[in-house]
């Protein structure tokens, strides 16, 4: 028989097989190693050889996605399909192809088909394999809460910066719908655990960035009507469309999509948004990716000091526009950085921070570091002090986001009332009583608070601080003059003491009251009349007060109305450990373990532990007898006391004074039980 008729079709036929199964199979381990080429070409060579077997084209198409090669690919897994119409794979390998070459809503259509697929398929391990996909619906869900956190530290309207249009929130969504951020990012989540990544959370993020200007308003402000659907960029016009338009036009060239100015952005006719960006505009700052500070009153090429000098610095609203932003950068009048500074972020120059920080009289590291609340709100309110407002209102609505406090806002209310209402939060859910340090007239809204912000201005009296030997000396001679039993139920009643109730305008202030006996004008026809007081326990002082309410009297001539100087108590005085401050310092990233260690009480418990069971009776007796006759020293020192005056049988109101009146003990024995009160004020 001849060779050539040995050389059957069939022969010929499983040759072929063979070799393609071979250049396949080596193909496939040369993708293992990461040598695409080389599989690109043995798969190219199993396809010459049997072009009939699907596979071949798949791992050819997974080649070349690898390689980036999108429309080859592409093709390739298109075979796939073709010669296969019922696998997921060619679909699998379509979406991949489709979505490195961007053709995003193609590759979700692929997709979808392969879901359906795999869905349909009749083998259950191909079935099984749906479970770690999810479905474009699930994605999207996933995304739109993303969007929605992301929105609701967002102002409501915003300006598109691509566009010149103002854009609500259904405006906003559509922009990044129809965004090749979101279609990419739809089209790449695939599997459950994609939909855990923080990549949704950065793509939604980077989009929706936001730019806020903090400026002073001059008289020619664009207003939410001059802009309503129009593009901002083509509006003609100077003054406060000129600032608009240079505003988006920075926020625009520096990458960012989204700005926001106040005047504009705000329907100030709908007092529900109003309100609600009134409450919200300390957040909005917050979260801003950037905060333009633009200085009119700042011309270009000014020198260092120009700033500290720039009205900016004398406005209410500016305030938290400065000390809520984590990244700003400052503007010269014509558009240009101040002093040139091209650092991304002022607040970590610091030259500008130290000229900021001449101006406002508040240290650096406090500008930089702020943060929402009701700590210090008597350094707060000296801060702001000064600080003025078109609106009165304003004067309190301007710091409900410096304080995290969330009360309405009722523009016609007037000044006294919303800065009333703004301490009465305050003083209710802090206890904060240096709210009621401040000087000058007392306000309508209650005695105990002060009629304007000013008059926080002049810092609070500061107790002289005693040195450690000095406590212990004055202890030693308490503790032979002060019986046991006196000191210990002395302590026990200031440590069960209430904290100060604010409510519908009236004050329940626990506190250590001295009655006054005596009252006496000093001779003058001057406005503000200086009273010599005394008061039973207290050393005698002055008090000057324009209020006509003090009266002269004395013992011998006793008046029916009574009058106390008293001190608003304050728990600060125990000596005990503040533990929402630690659970605070624990938050910032100090473990309670570290702080925790270092209380002397935890070492006294272990002194304690060494003791038979008498002896730690006795220790723990000498310790909180020691920590009473401490209480007794500190109650001695000089303090700031309100003078109050009774209105009606268990109501008083407080007589405002011009300087602080500064009171003492005659003797830290002196004080008695009978002294601890609450007190009503009106």
């Amino acid at each position: 028989m001849s060779r050539r008729r040995q050389s059957s079709p069939v022969f010929f036929s499983d040759f072929k097989q063979e070799c393609s199964a071979l250049c396949a199979a080596n193909g496939e381990a040369a993708f293992a190693a990461s040598e695409y080429d080389k599989p690109i070409d043995l798969h190219s060579m199993a396809i010459d050889l049997d072009s009939a077997f699907y596979i071949f084209f798949a791992n050819r198409s997974e080649a070349k996605l690898c390689k980036m090669l999108w429309e080859d690919a592409l093709l390739n897994a298109q075979m796939v399909t073709k010669l296969n119409p019922s696998s997921h794979v060619g679909y699998q390998l379509s979406h991949s192809a489709l979505h490195g070459a961007q053709r995003y809503e193609e590759a979700i259509e692929a997709f979808t088909i392969m879901l359906s697929k795999l869905d349909d398929a009749p083998e259950a391990q191909i079935r099984d394999l749906r479970q770690q996909y999810v479905c474009p619906s699930e994605a999207e869900d996933a995304i739109r809460r993303a969007v929605w956190i992301e929105l609701s530290n967002a102002p409501l309207r915003l300006l598109n910066t691509s566009t010149g249009l103002l854009c609500d929130r259904a405006a906003q969504l559509n922009s990044f719908k129809t965004s090749q951020e979101y279609k990419e990012l739809l089209s790449s989540i695939t599997k459950h655990s994609d939909l855990e990544m923080e990549r949704i959370k950065e793509v939604v993020a980077m989009h929706f960035r936001c730019v806020l200007l903090s400026h002073r308003w001059e008289e020619t402000e664009v207003m939410l009507h001059h802009i309503q659907n129009k593009d901002v960029r083509k509006l003609k016009g100077s003054g406060g469309i000129t600032k608009l338009q240079s505003f988006c036009k920075i926020a625009g060239d520096a990458g960012y999509l989204w700005a926001w100015m106040d005047t504009c952005c705000i329907d100030k006719s709908n007092n529900a948004e109003l309100g609600e960006s009134v409450q919200s505009m300390f957040v909005w700052y917050r979260h801003s990716a950037l905060t333009i500070v633009y200085l009119s009153d700042v011309p270009p090429s000014s020198q260092p000091g120009a700033l500290a000098n720039s009205v900016w610095n004398e406005r209410g609203w500016t305030f938290q526009e400065f000390v809520a932003p984590k990244v700003v950068r400052f503007y010269q009048k014509d558009w240009s950085l101040y002093l040139n500074d091209r650092s991304l972020n002022h607040k970590e120059s610091q030259a500008i921070m130290k000229e900021l920080e001449g101006a406002t009289g508040i240290d650096a590291q406090a500008l930089i570091s702020f943060r929402p609340g009701m700590r210090d709100a008597r350094q707060t309110l000296q801060w702001a002090s000064k600080r003025v407002t078109t609106v009165q209102e304003d004067t309190a609505y301007s710091l409900f986001g410096i304080f995290d406090v969330h009360l309405p806002v009722i523009y016609g209310e007037r000044k006294q009332s919303a800065l009333g209402r703004l301490l009465q939060d305050i003083v209710s859910r802090s206890g904060d009583i240096t709210c009621l340090d401040w000087v000058g007239q007392s306000s309508e809204f209650n005695s105990c608070l002060p009629a304007n912000i000013i008059s926080y201005a002049i810092p609070p009296y500061s107790l002289p601080s005693l040195s450690d030997d000095e406590i212990q000396t004055a202890v030693s001679l308490l503790r032979n003059i002060v019986p046991v039993n006196s000191a210990l139920k002395l302590y026990d009643l200031l440590e069960n003491t209430t904290t100060p109730l604010f409510a519908n305008c009236r004050l329940r202030l626990p506190c250590i009251a001295f009655r006054v006996t005596e009252v006496k004008r000093r001779p003058g026809r001057a406005a503000h009349s200086t009273y010599e007081v005394k008061a039973d326990g207290l050393r005698d002082l002055l008090i000057t007060t324009a209020d006509k309410t003090l009266i002269q009297f004395s013992r011998a001539r006793p008046t029916r109305q009574t009058f106390f100087l008293v001190r608003p108590w304050d728990r600060r005085l125990l000596g005990l450990p503040d533990f929402s401050e630690q659970l605070t310092f624990a938050d910032e990233g100090e473990s309670v373990a570290d702080w925790s260690e270092s209380q002397s009480g935890l070492d006294d418990t272990v002194e304690l532990s060494r003791n038979s069971p008498g002896e730690e009776e006795l220790s723990v007796d000498l310790d909180v007898h020691s920590q009473s006759l401490r209480l007794m020293v500190h109650l001695g020192q000089a303090f700031s006391a309100l003078l109050l005056a009774q209105q009606h049988v268990g109501e008083y109101k407080r007589v405002a004074s011009d300087q602080y009146i500064i009171a003492q003990m005659k003797h830290p024995a002196s004080i008695d039980i009978t002294n601890i009160r609450t007190l009503d004020i009106l």
